[in-house]
């Protein structure tokens, strides 16, 4: 099932056990939750799965995982972050072959690539499939920005199909929907700036703290597409605090901690990552905890 890029799209985080092993049946299990909430699409090996820490085996370990929690029932993207582009392009065939129907993918993480290199690794690694890809647009966290002049010269090629927004500037949407109409599908990627985006003409939302609550992140998605805006800000309101976890170097400590406290993952991390402790942990789980307390009734859809 090919991605239309409309909905929610969780991007899932890889799960370990105590030994730093993949825990492919809790990964599985949280899969199943999210699709039980209605969310649209699966994204994995994200950053907030902990991408860097994987082997090129483990992913295509998860993959598999990932197709039999799935079961055809919607589009399971990869997303692509490797460091040389012969890599991206080998890695981005044998996704193909083991049924992935689409792809996340970034400029070159590890050097920080002018315009034109920048263009050239996304061309190369997009034509290796005939699958379809969202460009990842995250200045903030990864330095290379991909610019608008940049968006129209990818918009020539037929691969690139939608654009995760990241630069965290609600402005740049506009901007980008001035110049290139609906050329691109277009999915907020920060979670503190989802409605907003949503509002302004997003089509999608790449969620980090649906992997903790999904249906809250669903509905808020379905209530502002229904233009039901005053119920949405409620729960979106409501959800902020958790929502601002999803920003900052800890993230994926600070979500899996959210998941760990709804039973829907642990807090294991992969190494160099380690867990919360101490007070830190116990401001994050501070807000966790209130947020719980004061849980809203969703309303029906």
């Amino acid at each position: 099932m090919k991605p239309n890029w409309n909905g929610v799209y969780p991007a899932v985080t890889t799960n370990f056990n105590e030994d730093q092993s993949l825990d492919l049946g809790l990964f599985k299990t949280n899969i199943e939750k999210q699709m039980e909430a209605g969310v649209h699409g699966i994204i994995i090996c994200g950053s907030l799965g902990e991408n860097g820490t994987l082997t090129t085996a483990e992913k295509m370990t998860l993959v598999e995982a990932s197709k039999e929690a799935i079961d055809g029932k919607m589009p399971l993207i990869m997303c692509i972050a490797e460091c040389i582009t012969s890599e991206s392009v080998a890695f981005a065939q044998d996704c193909e072959k083991s049924g992935v129907e689409g792809f996340m993918l970034l400029p070159s993480m590890r050097y920080k690539a002018d315009d034109r290199e920048t263009l050239h690794y996304l061309h190369t690694v997009a034509d290796a499939t005939d699958l379809p890809v969202m460009a990842y647009n995250n200045p903030i966290a990864y330095g290379n920005f991909i610019s608008i002049d940049m968006f129209k010269d990818l918009a020539q090629n037929a691969h690139f199909e939608a654009m995760k927004e990241s630069t965290g500037d609600i402005r740049y949407l506009t901007e980008i929907i001035n110049e290139l109409g609906d050329r691109f599908k277009i999915l907020s990627g920060v979670d503190n700036l989802a409605m907003e985006s949503l509002i302004m003409g997003a089509d999608g939302w790449v969620a980090g703290l649906v992997d903790a609550f999904p249906r809250e992140t669903v509905v808020i998605y379905e209530l502002v597409k229904q233009g039901r805006i005053e119920e949405a800000r409620e729960i979106y309101r409501w959800f902020f605090p958790l929502l601002a976890l999803d920003i900052g170097n800890k993230f994926v400590q600070k979500i899996k901690l959210a998941e760990a406290a709804v039973n829907m993952g642990t807090e294991w991390v992969r190494e160099p990552r380690l867990p919360l402790v101490g007070e830190e942990r116990a401001e994050v789980m501070a807000i966790i905890e209130k947020s719980l307390a004061n849980r809203p009734v969703l309303p029906q859809l």
